[in-house]
């Protein structure tokens, strides 16, 4: 006799994929280490503006950076993207509408950006492709929502001595507003030819930003915040500073 199982509704897991602050599905759903509390990302990078506080079960989540504590859960959001039909889509094309409105061309400036892309890292963190400008067929985010930065070098003037860490030839470069800070630092450390083990320290608006976070999230939370903030999106380098 055939066992005659009960068949599942989305609804049934709506408690295991529903933000607790926005009650929607959760989109790039981000996990506080602390406390394993999970929120949409945009949720709770709000969140935190105004609170050190987990907004679920009230834990201290950090004193002055609850930032630093968040990971994001990427097999969760492909989990929620197959039990919710048609919901990566809208996603990815309200992402696009975001980007399309949210990088001004100023005196043309956006066309006269030099378009380069950066490399594929490997496993090894090596560079996955060539300095072609021919816009090949290994341009694999291409199909990603783009955003023009500016790399600037902001030398440590505090310290003696000739600094290793110089300009690049071309501070302009196109990407993915996926990549993170730590493929811009394995890209530095290639254009700049840096040894293995030479740290460095990407800023934005001064404050040193963590790897693990991608260029769309700086643009969004420190970026655009300031006003006399002009387009394109401005990150600085610099060797690490030890604080001890």
């Amino acid at each position: 006799m055939a066992a005659t199982g009960r068949k599942h509704l989305v609804r049934d897991f709506n408690h295991f994929i529903t933000c607790y602050l926005c009650r929607g599905y959760l989109i790039k759903p981000t996990t506080v280490t602390e406390c394993l509390h999970t929120f949409c990302k945009s949720c709770i990078v709000q969140h935190f503006e105004e609170s050190n506080d987990c907004p679920k079960c009230g834990i201290q989540v950090h004193e002055t950076n609850p930032l630093e504590m968040l990971r994001l859960d990427n097999t969760l959001e492909e989990i929620i993207f197959k039990l919710v039909p048609g919901l990566r889509e809208r996603e990815e094309q309200q992402e696009l509408e975001f980007w399309r409105k949210n990088q001004p061309r100023e005196n043309g400036q956006a066309e006269n950006v030099r378009c380069q892309r950066l490399p594929e890292v490997g496993a090894d963190g090596g560079d996955g492709g060539g300095d072609d400008d021919d816009g090949g067929d290994d341009d694999y985010h291409r199909s990603d929502p783009q955003i023009a930065i500016c790399l600037d070098c902001l030398r440590n003037t505090g310290q003696s001595g000739e600094s290793t860490v110089t300009d690049l030839m071309k501070r302009f470069i196109r990407c993915s507003s996926r990549v993170t800070v730590g493929t811009i630092k394995k890209f530095l450390s290639l254009k700049l030819k840096l040894p293995s083990s030479y740290e460095l320290d990407v800023l934005c608006n001064g404050e040193i930003m963590g790897r693990d976070h991608t260029l769309e999230f700086i643009y969004m939370t420190r970026w655009r915040l300031h006003a006399e903030n002009t387009y394109p999106m401005v990150l600085e380098y610099r060797p690490r500073i030890d604080f001890g």
